[in-house]
């Protein structure tokens, strides 16, 4: 059975900073392919509480709307989720799409104001440099069919 990381905001876990989840049925299909889910959200491993002020990325740092530098929360998270890929020998990864942890190919550009900019968010960017594959909830039909 394939062991695949996945966002737990995706499964239907309430851990987005609003307190809720970003459930997605077609991340959850997967399993009808054999595909054993290992449940991550770094910004909780990284000590940051639900709910919480949404952080973005501006400059290589991540700040909460109000301007708190949160990054060493964000670095520390990241570094739990690839010590659990690599202990639970994930190589695949279905990352929340645009979040400073988990946006994989392009995120919020840390203006609070919707806009996008090319760029991985601070866990996507750790797990690609340590040879994992990224897909997003947006791309996660192409694990589908590769499976």
């Amino acid at each position: 059975m394939k062991k695949v990381l996945v966002s737990a905001c995706l499964l239907g876990e309430n851990c987005k900073y609003n307190g809720k989840n970003n459930k997605c049925e077609k991340v959850i299909a997967l399993r009808e392919k054999g595909v054993e889910f290992v449940a991550i959200c770094p910004e909780c491993f990284g000590g940051l509480k639900i709910p919480r002020e949404p952080s973005e990325i501006k400059n290589g740092r991540v700040y909460s709307k109000s301007g708190e530098d949160v990054t060493e929360k964000f670095v520390s998270g990241a570094e739990k989720s690839l010590y659990i890929a690599e202990e639970c020998f994930c190589d695949t990864a279905i990352l929340k799409a645009r979040s400073p942890s988990c946006g994989f190919g392009e995120i919020y550009d840390g203006s609070f104001s919707s806009s996008l900019v090319r760029g991985n968010g601070i866990t996507a960017q750790l797990l690609y440099e340590n040879g994992i594959r990224i897909y997003t909830e947006e791309t996660a039909d192409e694990l589908y069919d590769e499976l």
